[in-house]
This record gives structure tokens, C-alpha cells and sequence, in this order.
């Protein structure tokens, strides 16, 4: 069967006019008429069924087939994974980047946190951006659309709340601009080895098994699923597992007491509702499952109370979340750690290379990341970024925050880049080189 290239699949599409109308027509043929009977689609590289031994399941060996081989390979497409992938992008090497869901953004958007916390600090009566560069652009951008933003100022007294479809869009526009080659709808189920460094990564898709080679490899997957299977130290956590939802038809004013009509959206009417839910073990399957059953009961159940509230009978859930909100699983253990009490006490901070704005917990100061935080202690050609870096168990609680995985996404793609370019491992760059390709890339370091 012809694979099509962009073009083709327009035309197949029956849009025309994109650059004018921005969305074309619909073909007009009936849906039927294309539906076709091929003598080949293709093939799912499985490597033939396992089988029983000795009453154990056994899957053979195989050979894997190599689909891309590629200077940076970033695993994940939330927003530290996109920004690291524009980052390394911008600096001029091939970057490729895999992402098990249809969409990037992962917990902002496929999970609906829609507030971008941590952009500011406060001063001098007004509050200065920290967040800056990429991750400020993409906002930026999101702002641009109708209804894209809302709160997204200079120095406004709130962090910017974004619509999820919105961000989708921009994130995915901005790196098919850049020219990053994605793929979606895989899975990372292993790393590959040569020794103490990682060469590449495999997936499973519904094209079965494949290998991604790559000379440096970004963790982006919020879990630390490919430092794991690399063998680096990590700690393990359990937090709090939510599934965020929206209504909508909600009407303006202060909400009775007792009923959670959640934060204001860009879209009038529509507010998002966050959910703190149970603590648990995101890396079980069983605990995710029970999760999100149990949450959909919630979510239902809080619906009809507030449908059942005089003023409110209208009040419709618009959506669920299609990703849990998973908090935290594993950070890793890297050369350096992020901890509360060296940012509470402003302790310097030599290699940092990103600059965070203020949480709740930060007393209005500003949050230096040391670029420690994103290198294993002992495995090589990896970087880990978003909220599986290096972090105690409170400063977890901020890495895992969009605005600071805006920034440590930005760094890993700029350090990788830079180890490619360099012929170097990422713990060997040259920090001060790091810190120069941020700043040119409009990073704020102080």
C-alpha cells in the first residue's frame, strides 16, 4: 500500500486552501467509498508468539528492527519533553521525539492541569517573570488564539491558565516548524545498553517492537521509565492520584459553599476541577486501574450534586481527563539533588540553568535548578528532565509543576545538543557553554 507523504494525505483529506482558509472542505464522497480491500498493510514486527515452558511463559529471542537511528532521542511528550525537543532542535542537531499518547503536553493538557504555576516572583509591587525563552514563547503563542489564555501578563498578580486544545495545537505546530521528527503512539518498554551508556531506547506500537538509536537520550516521561530500565539509582514515591475534569455551563458569580466549581478557564463558562485523590503506587497497574474507575464514580457523583443545586441544574461535564494525574513515582538519584533548604537559604548556585518563580512553600523566592539535577550519577548519554529530575520529597513538589518543567525541559535539550556537538557525554559539556546556549536561546539565569 502507497504511504503518503504530508501532501497527498491533504488531498486524501479533501482540504483545500489551508494556508488561506486555514481548514478546508470535507470530500464530499460518502465515508463508505473509502474503504478498500489491500493486499498488504503493514507488518508488526513481534518476532513470532511467546510460549509455554515448563508451565512459565517464554517469548523468544529476536532481532528488532531499528526504526530511526538519531542524534537526540527525547522520551516523552509532556512539556518538558516538547521544550527539550525544540531546545536541541534550535541548537542544530536531528532530533527525534516518541510519545505514547496522540497529543503533547501530557499532564497540561491530555491531563487538564491548566494553571502554569511558578512563572513569577514578587517585587517591587509589581512580579517578575522567571520563566522565559521557549517554555515563555509557547505561552506566548497560546495567548495569541482566541480563547487561548487567560492570565498570561508581564507581571499580573496570577500564573497564566491555558485551554488544553489550544495548547495541543501550538506545541505540536511549533515542533513540526522546527522540523522534529515524531512519533506518537508508542510506548518505551526497554533501553539499550552498550555497558554503563544507553545507545537508544525500545518501543512497542501497533507496528510491534522497534529501536530508536541515538547518542544522547532524554528521560521525559515523568516516571523515570528509561532511567530505570537503563539500571540508573532512582527513589521511589507515592503520592496522590487525581483525574481533572471540566464543566461546563457554569454560571458567573461566587459558588454556593461546599459546591467545587473548580478554577475559570479561557473559555467562558467552562472551569476546570482538580482532584487530589488517593495516595498510591502509580507504577502498579492495578492501583492506576482502580484509580480511574473509582474517580469517574467521583467525578459523576459531584456532578449530580451540583446539578441538584438551585441556579446550577444546567452545569454539564464537558470532559475527563484522558491521563491520570499521577504526581509522582520516581526521581532520579543524580550528581546533585534540588532541596528545600538550600533554595529557602539562597545558597549560590554555580551551573544552574533554569530559574523558576515562586510556590507556596518557597516563601516568594526565586528556585535555581542546578543542571546536577538532570545527570545520573552513573549512567552515561542520559539526561532525565520534567518531574522525575533530582529533587527531595517537598522540591518534588515543584519540578513536577509546568512553568519548572518548561525550564528543566529546556535545559536537557540544550545539554544534549551540546554533548552531541561536542563529542562529549552530558556529564563532561562544558557548563559554562550550557549556560551561554540558554541565555542565547532567551533562558533567564539571573
Amino acid at each position: 500500500m502507497k504511504h503518503l507523504n504530508r501532501r497527498d494525505f491533504i488531498r486524501a483529506l479533501g482540504l483545500t486552501s489551508l494556508a488561506a482558509a486555514g481548514f478546508g472542505r470535507a470530500s464530499s464522497q460518502p465515508i463508505h467509498e473509502g474503504s478498500m480491500v489491500v493486499g498488504k498493510i503493514t507488518a508488526s514486527a513481534r518476532g513470532g508468539a511467546a510460549f509455554l515452558e515448563d508451565g512459565k511463559v517464554v517469548q523468544p529471542r529476536r532481532e528488532i528492527p531499528v526504526f530511526r537511528d538519531t542524534d537526540v532521542l527525547v522520551v516523552g511528550g509532556g512539556t518538558a519533553g516538547v521544550v527539550s525537543a525544540l531546545a536541541a532542535r534550535r541548537a542544530g542537531v536531528n532530533v527525534t521525539l516518541v510519545e505514547r499518547y496522540g497529543c503533547f503536553g501530557g499532564l497540561w493538557t491530555a491531563g487538564l492541569v491548566l494553571i502554569v504555576l511558578c512563572t513569577h516572583i514578587p517585587g517591587g509591587g509589581k512580579r517578575r517573570k522567571m520563566v522565559q525563552g521557549i517554555g515563555d514563547e509557547i505561552l506566548g503563542r497560546i495567548n495569541s488564539l482566541k480563547y487561548g489564555a487567560i492570565n498570561y501578563t508581564p507581571d499580573g498578580p496570577h500564573d497564566a491558565t491555558t485551554d488544553p486544545e489550544a495548547a495541543k495545537y501550538i506545541l505540536a505546530k511549533m515542533l513540526r516548524e522546527e522540523g522534529v521528527d515524531i512519533v506518537l503512539h508508542s510506548w518505551v518498554t526497554n533501553a539499550i545498553m552498550d555497558g554503563d551508556a544507553i545507545t537508544g531506547v525500545l518501543f512497542e506500537s501497533k507496528a510491534g517492537c522497534m529501536a530508536v538509536r541515538a547518542k544522547v537520550v532524554i528521560d521525559a516521561t515523568g516516571d523515570g521509565d528509561v532511567f530505570d530500565a537503563a539500571g540508573a539509582e532512582s527513589i521511589p514515591h507515592v503520592h496522590r492520584i487525581g483525574l481533572v475534569h471540566r464543566l461546563g455551563n457554569v454560571p458567573d458569580g461566587k459558588a454556593p459553599e461546599g459546591l467545587n466549581l473548580g478554577g475559570a478557564t479561557p473559555v467562558p463558562g467552562v472551569r476546570w476541577v482538580n482532584m487530589q485523590g488517593p495516595q498510591g503506587d502509580c507504577l502498579d497497574v492495578q492501583t492506576l486501574t482502580t484509580c480511574e474507575l473509582d474517580a469517574r464514580e467521583a467525578i459523576w457523583s459531584k456532578l449530580k450534586q451540583i446539578q441538584d443545586t438551585p441556579g446550577y441544574e444546567n452545569v454539564f461535564l464537558l470532559d475527563v481527563a484522558s491521563q491520570l494525574g499521577v504526581r509522582a513515582s520516581r526521581t532520579l538519584v543524580g550528581t546533585q539533588e534540588l532541596r528545600l533548604e538550600d533554595t529557602l537559604e539562597q545558597k549560590p548556585c554555580p551551573d544552574v540553568v533554569g530559574i523558576g518563580g515562586t510556590y507556596s512553600f518557597l516563601k516568594d523566592l526565586a528556585c535555581p535548578i542546578p543542571y546536577g539535577t538532570l545527570v545520573p550519577k552513573r549512567i552515561d548519554n542520559l539526561l532525565a528532565t520534567g518531574r522525575c529530575v533530582a529533587a527531595d520529597n517537598t522540591m518534588l513538589n515543584y519540578t513536577r509543576l509546568i512553568a519548572p518543567c518548561m525550564l528543566t525541559g529546556h535545559a536537557a535539550g540544550a545539554a544534549a545538543a551540546l554533548a552531541v556537538q561536542e563529542n562529549a557525554t552530558p556529564r563532561n559539556i562544558s557548563v559554562a557553554a550550557l549556560q551561554g546556549l540558554l541565555k542565547k536561546q532567551g533562558a533567564y539565569l539571573g
